[in-house]
């Protein structure tokens, strides 16, 4: 016998909207489902509250929860000089972890949804059929929950195997300015006036939440991840020397990495277990960008079971966008490609809407054939040559992660 008919383990993201979907009848799936979400208990297997970014044109499910919205992006050269585009019809929007997890807790509990708080330990198929949760609730008493399907949100314990990996990794200060310094109708994707890794690239990442009011980041893609005090220098330099806020005083923080890998991500983890979010692959390898990818997944998964079928639907990212991906992150690790260079000349010379939906793989082939065409073509074409002999191995970062944050810029 089954506890439950699902159990969704984790309650980020992907975790939550998947519980939504499946209990909320505005959602479309339906009550007739006995649906358990476990989350972690309070403490460090809980990841601190972050910033998720997506974009999507006016009138999205979640707009009531934005913290804001921008319908112009600007991507500035290391020279300085700015690239600034209208994405119409889409806009870049951004939501605060906790308000969405305070607006869909509302909405689980008024669906009945069991929530229930465990260090979960394992996730494994049953003999006679479903699945298995097992772990310590916050007592340290045994926890242990069956379901007929079991949804799984939780990292993979050992790296991936890949041929390239590269972390996203990042700080940022939430900032309040003595005097106005942001335009807030404008969000600062990539601003390569940082100094630059000997190996990735490295930006600053602005999204204005008022005059005076911003979220600021130093990112980096690289092999591995810095200290605090390194982010902290670079967030310093990036504040007073390039965007020169004068005095201003950090209301908050959140850090974060980001696998970027051309590792490959299994569709199910057992006969009834199926993993989902960034564990279920929903992390663009190219971009780090998670939110709409994970909404996608967990819509398909929703309307899989409505529908009485096995939950195994497609993978977030088609096989054509992950190929892509694998080509650029190879051309960026090696130094084949300049990484501010690329994709300051994207925006420059490919229309900003198509871009944003290449980088959402929600081109044609014609169109990701258009865009290929104003990259580096030889390197990315060597790249493409040499990928089927490059072997596939875990990546053992060194440096010292810190706290997990946002998984975008940002789931971001």
């Amino acid at each position: 016998m089954h506890d439950v008919d699902v159990v969704i383990v984790g309650a980020g993201a992907a975790g939550l909207s998947l519980a939504r979907r499946l209990t909320s009848p505005e959602a479309g799936a339906g009550p007739s489902l006995a649906v358990a979400l476990v989350d972690a208990p309070a403490g460090p297997l809980r990841p601190p509250p972050r910033t998720w970014c997506f974009w999507e044109e006016t009138g999205g499910e979640y707009d009531d929860v934005l913290a804001a919205s921008w319908d112009r992006l600007r991507v500035t050269a290391p020279d300085g000089a700015a690239v600034t585009v209208r994405p119409a019809p889409l806009r870049y929007k951004m939501i605060r972890s906790t308000h969405f997890e305070e607006r869909t807790g509302t909405l689980l509990s008024r669906s009945g949804c069991l929530r229930y708080e465990a260090a979960v330990d394992r996730v494994r198929d049953l003999p006679g059929g479903g699945a298995e949760v097992c772990g310590r609730d916050v007592a340290g008493a045994e926890f242990r929950l069956r379901a007929r399907w079991a949804f799984d949100s939780r990292p993979p314990r050992r790296p991936r195997a890949a041929r390239t990996t590269l972390l996203q990794h990042f700080r940022g200060w939430f900032v309040r300015t003595a005097r106005p310094r942001f335009d807030d109708g404008v969000a600062d994707l990539m601003d390569f006036r940082t100094p630059q890794p000997g190996r990735g690239l490295a930006f600053g990442y602005v999204l204005p939440l008022g005059p005076r009011e911003a979220l600021v980041e130093y990112t980096e893609f690289s092999p591995s991840v810095l200290g605090t005090a390194a982010y902290e220098r670079a967030l310093r330099h990036y504040t007073d020397d390039v965007l020169g806020l004068g005095p201003f005083r950090v209301t908050a923080t959140e850090q974060g990495v980001i696998p970027m890998t051309d590792a490959r991500v299994p569709r199910r983890a057992g006969r009834s277990v199926f993993p989902i979010g960034a564990a279920g692959g929903a992390t663009r390898p190219s971009t780090g960008y998670t939110f709409a990818a994970a909404q996608r997944h967990t819509r398909a998964v929703a309307d899989a079971l409505a529908r009485g079928r096995t939950p195994l639907v497609p993978a977030p990212h088609s096989p054509r966008s992950r190929l892509m991906d694998a080509v650029l992150l190879r051309a960026l690790d090696t130094g084949r490609v300049d990484g501010a260079a690329f994709f300051t000349g994207l925006f420059r010379e490919v229309p900003a809407h198509r871009l944003l939906r290449f980088l959402d793989g929600g081109t044609r082939w014609w169109e990701d054939v258009l865009i290929g065409l104003r990259t580096p073509v030889r390197p990315m074409l060597r790249t493409v040559l040499e990928l089927p002999a490059l072997p596939r191995r875990a990546h053992e970062p060194g440096g010292s992660a810190g706290p997990r944050g946002s998984t975008g810029p940002r789931q971001h």
